[in-house]
């Protein structure tokens, strides 16, 4: 298996983060990822100039110690058909809002 697991959805609090760049990017290995997308458009996946627009790098959200992928899956993807075990991302750290 590629990822630790295929999610659908986003099971973290939303973050409001519109600008990741001031997250440095780091490497991620894919069987740790837990997508938040099940399905992919592979016009998307296999364009040519499908990592040329916004970010470069994946962006990954961590959440009481799980990673999931956010944005990036045709990144991520391409990585694994070259046969790389890591992606470049750039991780947010969320936490869960308090209890009042």
């Amino acid at each position: 298996m590629i990822f630790q697991g295929v999610g659908d959805g986003q099971p973290y609090p939303p973050h409001n983060l519109e600008d990741w760049s001031h997250l440095p990017p780091r490497m991620i290995r894919l069987d740790e990822l837990i997508t938040t997308k099940s399905t992919l458009d592979l016009q998307h996946l296999l364009a040519a100039d499908s990592t040329f627009y916004g970010d470069i790098f994946c962006h990954v959200v961590e959440f009481r110690d799980q990673l999931y992928l956010e944005d990036g899956l045709h990144r991520a993807l391409r990585a694994a058909l070259a046969g790389r075990p890591f992606v470049h991302g750039r991780v947010l750290v969320v936490t869960a809002p308090s209890a009042r």
